[in-house]
């Protein structure tokens, strides 16, 4: 068992039950597509490591609190575009939240406040936004330009 502090990126697809019940097999397709083709390029771009995926989310340690706010705005904005030619109602979005604080690291999971933190502000995240602990904003704050709204 292992302590230590990272950057926790945790994301959930929005409407995930809705879009199964419509199309199971489409939505696991274009689910696997957004994964091969960006989703997992930018995490390893970022210099992510992706600790698991939960059917429709995934749990994401950073080192740098830096490049997980860069992975989530690039999956963002690139999701934005990707879905420009998408019904409303097929779209696949997402809601992404970061934490930075300690967790434990075991078995090739992680676990601790860290994460629980990082899961729950992924709830308060608009469909397609991402929201960020004050921890998160105050080290990105002049290292990024993106703007940051204050809940």
């Amino acid at each position: 068992m292992e302590q230590r502090l990272a950057a926790v990126l945790a994301a959930d697809m929005a409407g995930y039950s809705r879009l199964m019940e419509a199309d199971e097999a489409g939505t696991i397709a274009r689910l696997r597509t957004h994964r091969i083709e960006l989703i997992d390029p930018a995490i390893a771009k970022n210099k992510g490591h992706l600790i698991k995926t939960t059917g429709d989310g995934m749990l994401v340690e950073f080192q740098s609190v830096t490049d997980a706010v860069k992975c989530a705005v690039e999956i963002q904005s690139r999701m934005k575009r990707r879905n420009a030619d998408v019904a409303q109602d097929r779209r696949i979005e997402f809601r992404i939240g970061i934490n930075l604080g300690d967790i434990i690291f075991e078995e090739d999971d992680i676990f601790g406040d860290g994460v629980n933190i990082a899961a729950r502000i992924e709830q308060l995240a608009d469909v397609g936004g991402i929201c960020v602990t004050a921890a998160v904003a105050t080290q990105v704050a002049d290292r990024i330009d993106v703007p940051i709204e204050d809940l």
